[in-house]
């Protein structure tokens, strides 16, 4: 389950970066720059750590102790995902915010909650990321503070392979033509995408 939530992880940062370079491109070949400025936010660095055990295990359990597994010396007895730690300088030291939840097409907050401005640009990332990979994946469960995101879900058609963890949910990818809702990032001509809903 680690090493899918860390899969996961990787392949959210790189989506993420993806669309950045989209953007950049776009407003730097654009003939007049965007009214708006674009948001910074990155998904938060990690890594698996393995943890070997160094002497054998008592394989002899008292009567009241439940048996111990048998762990040589040498094996690995645990596994654990590092992630960098999620902080930012906010109103009320409010650090971690749900901005898009998997099951949805927009922000989780409403217009006056803390973070949803970024929400809305979280949902015209998903907008790109839908429509270059014509159709096939998106990030959600955007999460995190208003610098570092974490633990994302990547959403895609499922053919017989659940590629990236249980949380994704297909049905949302069938119907964001449909239920996404464009805002003014999505609108504005130098990205050049169509306008849904």
């Amino acid at each position: 389950k680690l090493l899918n939530e860390s899969n996961v992880l990787y392949w959210a940062k790189s989506l993420l970066n993806f669309t950045y370079e989209y953007i950049d491109h776009c407003v730097n070949a654009a003939p007049s720059p965007p009214s708006f400025q674009i948001p910074r936010v990155r998904f938060v660095d990690a890594g698996i750590a393995l943890a070997f055990s160094h002497h054998s295990s008592n394989t002899q359990a008292t009567s009241k102790q439940a048996p111990m597994a048998d762990v040589k010396a040498g094996m690995f007895s645990a596994v654990y995902l590092l992630e960098e730690r999620v902080t930012s300088d906010t109103p009320d030291d409010q650090t971690f915010t749900k901005f898009i939840h998997n099951k949805d097409y927009g922000p989780s907050l409403d217009e006056d909650e803390y973070g949803y401005d970024l929400a809305v640009f979280l949902a015209f990332t998903q907008h790109i990321q839908y429509a270059k990979t014509e159709g096939l994946a998106f990030i959600s469960d955007y999460q995190g503070s208003t610098e570092l995101l974490t633990d994302p879900q990547i959403l895609t058609h499922r053919e017989g392979n659940d590629l990236f963890g249980d949380g994704n949910i297909a049905s949302v990818v069938d119907d964001f033509e449909a239920k996404h809702l464009c805002n003014h990032y999505c609108k504005w001509p130098g990205f050049g995408l169509k306008v849904y809903a």
